[in-house]
């Protein structure tokens, strides 16, 4: 019998990893600091009147060009490599998925990021996720930089969630995603996913998942790095970003997992005793 899939999806900067990742290898070698290199994209979109997704993007390749540095998706990789980690992250997603597997559900874990998605597959962890959704960049022929070939932003991030709850992960599918499917065929319910962010990017997926019965997580270095995200009730829990055995984060989502599982318990009794009454009758 094929269990129950519990999604754990993940903004990436800042929620797992404890910086932007292009500040860890990048930026230093544009010979700038991180706050410059981010300012001079705020200043470009303004300027311009460009998504702020696309404009780090563009800057990104025309500074890599100005400067001689490879921007290749295997240099990307290299550079995933560097990408340092909050506590305890490296060896979550085997913690997590073994408690899953006592509880009876199988436990997925994604990535929905604004960030770059060749970066993360060189990163340490990448192999624990079953996909990985994030900007990334089409290459020509040498494999330097060509044009954007996908730009995740605020709201778009929505879209993954869809993808997720119907199975529908290729993302040159739309068809398939936007045709009509039952609720009892989609492959991850709303209800059984887990979303992890830090800041205004993860807000609209936040809301997305919480409405529809599921659950937002709010990670933080320090408290006041996102107070909004609580004032305004975006999340149900607001957790520093310590992912170690024991922590305050496994202990909570452990939590959801139980309250998941439980109600997938109830669930099957309910049928169960309906199809008693439907049999009697």
């Amino acid at each position: 019998m094929t269990k129950p899939i519990v999604a754990l999806i993940y903004d990436f900067d800042n929620t797992l990893s404890t910086r932007d990742m292009q500040e860890f290898t990048f930026i230093p070698a544009l010979g700038m600091e991180a706050g410059e290199f981010w300012d001079a994209c705020g200043d470009f979109a303004h300027d311009h009147e460009v998504d702020s997704i696309l404009t780090y993007m563009y800057l990104m390749a025309k500074m890599a060009r100005e400067k001689n540095i490879p921007l290749t998706r295997e240099a990307l990789m290299e550079m995933g490599k560097e990408v340092e980690f909050f506590d305890g992250v490296t060896d979550w997603f085997e913690r997590i998925n073994a408690y899953g597997e006592k509880k009876g559900v199988e436990i997925r874990h994604y990535i929905i990021s604004c960030g770059l998605k060749s970066m993360i597959e060189g990163c340490s962890i990448a192999h624990h996720f079953h996909n990985i959704f994030a900007c990334d960049y089409l290459y020509d022929e040498e494999g330097n930089v060509l044009w954007p070939r996908e730009a995740i932003d605020y709201t778009t991030k929505t879209q993954y969630l869809y993808r997720i709850n119907k199975g529908v992960e290729d993302i040159g599918d739309d068809k398939k995603l936007n045709m009509y499917m039952a609720r009892d065929e989609r492959v991850v319910p709303f209800q059984h996913m887990i979303y992890f962010g830090d800041g205004l990017t993860d807000v609209p997926s936040m809301k997305l998942i919480r409405s529809r019965g599921g659950y937002a997580v709010g990670v933080y270095r320090k408290p006041s790095d996102a107070e909004y995200l609580v004032n305004e009730q975006r999340v149900d829990l607001y957790l520093k970003g310590d992912y170690t055995a024991g922590s305050k984060m496994e202990r909570s989502v452990k939590a959801i997992i139980n309250k998941i599982a439980a109600q997938l318990r109830f669930d099957e009794l309910a049928s169960k005793s309906r199809e008693v009454v439907t049999d009697n009758d």
